[in-house]
């Protein structure tokens, strides 16, 4: 296989038909270190918006046991990458997902808001770090795949298209990014986690975090500013790092979330339908504790 093979084969399949083929080689084939940085860096996004983020101190699963939310929220997500809309492990993802979801009293908006991080921070991501940029056939595969997600979620009044999409991100962020002191605890628990993968090099590492961050989540959380040889540092090391990727082979073997590193909860594998919580009772607004360590027994 030559570098752009991949890239060729995309633009032979339809992206309203074969969406889903093509989101698979993007995520998995051309781009999978960096859609996994970019969808990290999408679910943080969304604690700056103070109902998002504080709902998310209320359940403590990010404060309390942030690397098991993690390992759930990127299996979950992965497992529709993987076996799609109709395969089994798919659909139990999905039914999972909106179990959780239904415990707690989110907005259409919110959930909405947090779809459109998914579609755009990626494509942002490659735009600044990547080896190449998505093509406008491959966003409107991406825009396709997530508005099919949605659907499933229940989530109404989707966006069509990946500028659309972009534009409701945007809006939603001006209109309501802001302070909240429980979001700023599941800001600061997930920044350490992140920063524990790498032992020694934690607090090299959470600088490094810090310095990926725009003006406008630096100001919801009230972190103060890097300074800019910290920033130029970061952002040169990994503009490196794609020209370096650009000179390598594509990829021959689709490469998972479940097959990451930082994915550290479950050494000796997992069930799609064991992953997330399980909440017992519905609280508006607030954790709908307590919670069980698994499934309720049959």
């Amino acid at each position: 296989m030559r570098r752009y093979d991949w890239l060729r084969e995309i633009r032979r399949l339809d992206p309203e038909r074969d969406f889903l083929r093509i989101y698979r080689i993007i995520a998995t084939h051309e781009f999978p270190w960096d859609f996994t940085r970019a969808l990290e860096l999408a679910l943080y996004r969304t604690y700056a918006v103070p109902s998002i983020g504080r709902l998310l101190a209320e359940t403590a699963e990010l404060t309390g046991r942030t690397q098991k939310r993690y390992d759930d929220t990127a299996l979950l997500l992965d497992a529709v990458v993987e076996h799609g809309f109709d395969g089994e492990d798919g659909r139990t993802a999905i039914r999972r997902i909106n179990q959780m979801h239904r415990s707690y009293d989110i907005s259409n908006e919110d959930m909405r808001y947090v779809l459109c991080t998914f579609v755009v921070m990626p494509k942002r991501w490659l735009d600044a770090y990547g080896w190449r940029r998505l093509t406008a056939h491959e966003q409107q595969a991406v825009a396709v795949y997530y508005r099919t997600l949605g659907r499933h979620m229940g989530i109404t009044e989707l966006p069509q298209t990946y500028e659309d999409f972009e534009r409701c991100l945007d809006a939603y962020e001006e209109a309501h990014f802001g302070w909240d002191e429980g979001a700023r605890r599941v800001s600061d628990a997930t920044l350490d986690l992140m920063a524990g993968w790498y032992g020694p090099l934690a607090p090299v590492v959470r600088g490094a975090s810090m310095a990926l961050l725009d003006d406008s989540l630096l100001a919801a959380f009230r972190y103060e500013h890097p300074r800019p040889v910290v920033r130029k540092t970061v952002r040169t090391a990994l503009k490196l790092r794609a020209k370096a990727v650009r000179l390598l082979p594509p990829r021959r073997t689709p490469h998972y979330a479940r097959q990451n590193p930082e994915i550290k909860g479950y050494p000796n594998g997992f069930r799609v339908a064991d992953l997330g919580t399980f909440p017992t009772s519905r609280r508006t607004g607030t954790c709908p504790g307590p919670h069980t360590e698994g499934p309720p027994a049959p």
